[in-house]
């Protein structure tokens, strides 16, 4: 199928615990499938450890582990022999257009969910729980949020982060923003020193600083924002589609599989350079993997 799938005998597994509910053919998504017999799904180059370019270049992550269940799902619903699965890469501009114009039809990357992005596009119920934070270098001596006026700070181009960086500096902050095309391009930003903090989701921050060579080199500021879960985005409207999924993840959630997913990803080591990421799993996230949902707190 793809790089990141999880293995024969955990599928085999989940697939117990799935509902046997057949896809409709009111769902404008499942009815592309079927008659293109073949599914697309996006992902992220650089968004460790959910979506990003592993060995030999090649997709894998978290999020792709999930939505491999869900195209396993998918298949046997749809009664398809052979479902071609194909993988296009998006970024923080592009990657909701391309759910809504059917380039993609599931985003499997580290998309937070809010109640702007719910009017254009749709999202399964949570599959983590963020908060987005600065993070700075050690050596810039920068101990809170209020030591970056008069700097320049990097967000990178199209993500929530963006949003909290202008409100912040609405509020009174005199800070300069810069926006990378990417979160690879924004940590290079804050590491060439052109910018003093990088503003970002915290497990996101996290996978960044883990791949430096010197992660003691950077510090996170003790200011935390609101909490964002982030979710497996999906086309807006399509109730069946959305329905189908969040079968599949609330399977897992209930069976433990969810769970045992999270530690491969952010308790272990991941390819290619065996990095561990060491984040236990939130409260937040815990209370959602009990009671699945897909609110929102903004």
């Amino acid at each position: 199928m793809f790089s990141g799938r999880v293995s024969t005998r955990v599928s085999c597994a989940l697939a117990l615990s799935l509902a046997a509910s057949a896809a409709s053919a009111e769902s404008p998504t499942l009815t592309k499938i079927k008659q293109t017999g073949s599914v697309t799904l996006g992902y992220r180059e650089a968004s460790i450890p959910f979506s990003y370019l592993g060995k030999d270049q090649k997709p894998t992550g978290f999020s792709l582990d999930l939505c491999s269940v869900v195209v396993d799902k998918i298949k046997a619903d749809l009664k398809l022999d052979k479902l071609d699965v194909k993988l296009q890469p998006v970024d923080s501009s592009n990657r909701i257009p391309l759910i809504q114009n059917g380039t993609i039809d599931m985003e499997c990357g580290a998309t937070s969910s809010s109640a702007a992005r719910l009017k254009q596009v749709s999202f399964t119920v949570a599959i983590f729980v963020s908060s987005a934070r600065w993070l700075t270098k050690v050596s810039s001596g920068i101990q809170d949020v209020k030591g970056l006026d008069g700097k320049a700070v990097v967000v990178t181009q199209g993500s929530n982060a963006t949003n909290f960086a202008f409100g912040i500096k609405a509020k009174g902050g005199t800070f300069n923003i810069i926006q990378g095309k990417d979160h690879g391009e924004s940590m290079l930003t804050l590491q060439s020193g052109r910018a003093a903090a990088f503003m970002e989701d915290d497990i996101l921050l996290a996978s960044l600083k883990a791949r430096t060579s010197d992660p003691t080199a950077f510090a996170f500021l003790p200011e935390t924002y609101a909490l964002v879960p982030y979710g497996l985005m999906l086309p807006k409207g399509d109730a069946e589609f959305k329905e189908l999924a969040d079968g599949v993840l609330k399977g897992l959630m209930a069976s433990g599989a969810f769970t045992k997913l999270y530690a491969k990803w952010f308790e272990s080591p991941i390819p290619p350079n065996g990095d561990n990421l060491n984040f236990p799993m939130s409260d937040a996230l815990k209370e959602r993997v009990l009671h699945p949902s897909d609110s929102v707190e903004f």
